[in-house]
């Protein structure tokens, strides 16, 4: 089906990233371009701002705003994290109707899938024209069915960065405080501790120990291996997610819970402060623990260029597959490693992308499964742009 005139509306939706807004403006851009598209939207708040009708005429906006946005950290209209109610459904294709709103654009991770699909489903049921696609960011890259995700690479920049940097400070006095934990964002799977250890270069360079959420953590093993690390080192770099948990199921952050967002997810607080006390009991070292936050997401001086260019792509690319009649998909990117890395871009259907979780590979992790192989650092180098740097160190012996 070959889409015919109509209004466009887009969404961003879940955690806010560093380059979200990068898809926004491809998006946009390409919708400006094509005299097929009339109206184009843009929902406040996701899909939350749909339902209360809270629009954004976007046409209205100034012409070179889309250029400075591109460059723009943050979910420039808005995010939220609701999960559709059975009765939340007709009244948005209603809406969406009452709008003359022909195609939707939802962008975001597993949870804005989700929404997409279902608002798919809905308006084929119910008999009304619409073309939704699902434009992925996540910092978790749990997505399946594509190699990466948006906001992945800059997140991973920053982690690496933060780690390589944070380390440092150790290393200048390091009996002070010779354990330090730093806590990543990272709901279930590992691929944002992994990319701590992106800066790596050798095996006494941090981090020393990596706390994946899909590995049951082990109190008796950690235990050793910070010490083992503490006795040839002099000091141990751990970086932890901050939803690892225990051979039962049970968060190690579970100690601060602070309720569930809308998708029932548990908001944990803890992991690392845990963590910083089992080493201080257990071993009687001093520990203290780092948490990013926010930054993690946000970080502009930590962007990629490949990550916010990625973005920009699946945001064109979203919109040409609306008016080229798709519906119920996501764009996913394709990668080619030769004759340099980049990547392509494909649709893949949103039923077997959303509320799905791509884990870290096996072949992604050591025996110990508590660091990453080459295979891994091959993967996710390309991803984070400009090649980390070196920190030099004096020689202090021989």
């Amino acid at each position: 089906m070959v889409a015919t005139h109509g209004n466009l509306i887009i969404g961003q939706s879940g955690g806010a990233t560093a380059v979200i807004n990068a898809s926004l403006v491809g998006a946009v851009e390409a919708a400006l371009a094509d005299e097929r598209i009339d109206g184009i939207y843009g929902m406040r708040h996701g899909i939350e701002g749909l339902l209360k009708e809270d629009i954004l005429d976007l046409r209205q906006q100034p012409a070179h705003i889309w250029s400075q946005l591109r460059y723009t950290p943050s979910a420039a209209l808005g995010s939220c994290r609701y999960k559709l109610q059975e009765h939340d459904l007709e009244r948005s294709i209603e809406i969406l109707q009452r709008h003359n709103i022909r195609y939707v654009l939802y962008i975001g991770g597993n949870d804005s899938a989700d929404t997409a699909h279902r608002l798919a489903q809905t308006a084929q049921q119910l008999g009304y024209e619409l073309q939704t696609i699902s434009i992925p960011k996540t910092i978790d890259n749990d997505l399946p069915l594509t190699d990466h995700c948006p906001g992945y690479g800059s997140a991973a920049r920053f982690l690496a960065m933060a780690t390589m940097d944070s380390t440092m400070n150790t290393i200048s006095i390091p009996w002070h405080y010779p354990v330090k934990v730093i806590e990543t964002m990272g709901r279930d799977a590992g691929w944002m501790v992994a990319a701590a250890a992106l800066g790596k270069r050798d095996e006494r360079d941090a981090p020393h120990i990596l706390l994946l959420p899909e590995q049951p953590f082990n109190a008796e093993r950690f235990l050793q291996q910070v010490e083992e690390t503490y006795r040839r080192i002099g000091y141990v770099i751990v970086v932890a997610s901050e939803t690892i948990r225990d051979s039962k199921g049970q968060a190690l952050g579970a100690i601060g819970q602070v309720g569930t967002d809308a998708f029932q997810h548990p908001l944990l607080s803890g992991a690392s402060q845990y963590l910083v006390d089992l080493v201080r009991k257990e071993l009687n070292l001093r520990a203290r623990f780092d948490k990013p936050g926010d930054l993690q997401r946000m970080a502009s001086n930590m962007v990629s260029s490949v990550d916010r260019d990625e973005a920009y792509l699946v945001g064109y690319r979203g919109t040409q597959a609306v008016l080229a009649g798709e519906t119920n998909k996501m764009v996913a990117l394709v990668r080619h490693d030769e004759p340099t890395y980049h990547c392509e871009t494909a649709l893949v259907d949103l039923a077997e992308v959303a509320n799905v979780q791509r884990l870290m590979p096996a072949e992604y992790l050591d025996e110990s499964k508590t660091m990453v192989t080459q295979a891994f650092i091959d993967y996710a180098l390309p991803l984070i742009g400009e090649a980390l740097p070196h920190h030099a160190q004096l020689i202090t012996k021989g």
